[in-house]
């Protein structure tokens, strides 16, 4: 059960509290720093995947932890940013990007209790989605320069954007068996 994978994915959850102390620290390089843990972060999520997949090490452990590290990484990210900046049109995003986060996991979980989680599982879009949404926490969390920041909420945008459009996509991808259920 602990293999590399799974004890890099640990690693990753130590980091979120790290990453939130030093965030907040009232010095000038915690910006730059917490960045790096956060970068660390998505580093370990990357090799954590790969490793696994070619040391042949996935593990129904690290199946179910690895997405739990990634939400709360960028759940508590997307709660800093929003308390740092403390404008509604941060706030928006970050509401939307937590609650289709909370509503497609509960879609997974019911799809999976159906025996049909593989027609919500993992899109390109979620993958684009998911691109887009660390890098604008990387550059909204650093806060180099106000031009940085812009691009920042650019793309916090495109992932918001991506946001609906993967949930749309999942929700119409479950619809049959959602409104089936309904009928009963």
């Amino acid at each position: 059960m602990l293999n590399i994978p799974n004890l890099l994915t640990c690693f990753r959850i130590l980091l979120i509290p790290v990453f939130v102390v030093i965030f907040y620290l009232p010095i000038s390089w915690s910006a730059p720093l917490a960045t790096f843990i956060f970068w660390l972060a998505g580093v370990t999520d990357w090799l954590d995947g790969y490793l696994a997949r070619r040391l042949n090490q996935q593990t129904p452990f690290g199946a179910f932890l690895d997405p739990v590290a990634d939400k709360i990484m960028v759940s508590v990210a997307l709660v800093m940013i929003v308390e740092h900046y403390s404008v509604i049109w941060i706030t928006v995003p970050a509401m939307i990007m937590i609650g289709r986060e909370i509503i497609i996991s509960a879609l997974r979980e019911w799809m999976a209790e159906l025996g049909e989680r593989a027609s919500v599982a993992v899109s390109s879009i979620g993958k684009i989605k998911t691109a887009s949404q660390m890098l604008a926490l990387f550059l909204l969390i650093w806060q180099h320069s106000i031009e940085m920041e812009w691009v920042g909420f650019t793309f916090l945008y495109v992932a918001t954007a991506l946001t609906l459009w993967s949930m749309i996509v999942y929700l119409a991808a479950a619809w049959p068996l959602l409104k089936k259920s309904n009928e009963l």
